[in-house]
């Protein structure tokens, strides 16, 4: 278990020259790296020409790297409502909460729900590289939805916004 928390030592020591008319020594460098992870692709969403006769549904195609041997990840979801609530707000008009799913493939139609402040199981990236970059796909997809009753809850050409804060961890 000390393996894993502590580098590793290297069986090689640095050497030193001998004096003459040329001195070669020898260093053993070692490095380590912490656990690295990045997400992107995202792009604000926007719901336009709600009805109130059905739940609206917003996706968006991420990309998730982590740099772990496992490629793993987890995700946080928090809004910016009262205790990091899922809320869309305006003035004084009542907040709008809508919910939240992540799914491990750009391709998925559902995701699994994610509760507000609560880190989620992990989750496996197929990146190999940050960004998605060199052609890759998107690796994951983000489901934000309003529910038709909370629609009609909303007051007509009010602006409503709210800031989802996503926080991504390797493992």
């Amino acid at each position: 278990m000390m393996g894993s928390i502590l580098p590793v030592a290297s069986a090689h020591a640095a050497t030193q020259g001998a004096l003459g008319t040329t001195s070669t020594g020898t260093v053993t460098i070692n490095a380590t790296i912490a656990g690295l992870v990045q997400i992107s692709n995202l792009t604000d969403i926007t719901f336009s020409a709600l009805t109130g006769a059905a739940d609206a549904q917003q996706t968006e195609n991420v990309c998730v790297w982590s740099n772990t041997s496992s490629k793993s990840y987890t995700i946080r979801a928090t809004g910016n409502g009262t205790t990091g609530a899922f809320t869309l707000a305006s003035g004084t008009n009542a907040p709008v909460p809508y919910s939240v799913a992540w799914a491990n493939s750009a391709s998925a139609t559902s995701g699994t729900g994610l509760t507000t402040n609560v880190t989620s199981a992990a989750f496996t990236s197929t990146a190999v590289t940050p960004l998605c970059a060199a052609g890759a796909s998107p690796t994951a997809k983000l489901f934000v939805t309003i529910l038709a009753t909370d629609q009609n809850s909303m007051i007509a050409n009010a602006a409503y916004t709210g800031v989802l804060t996503l926080l991504v961890t390797p493992q």
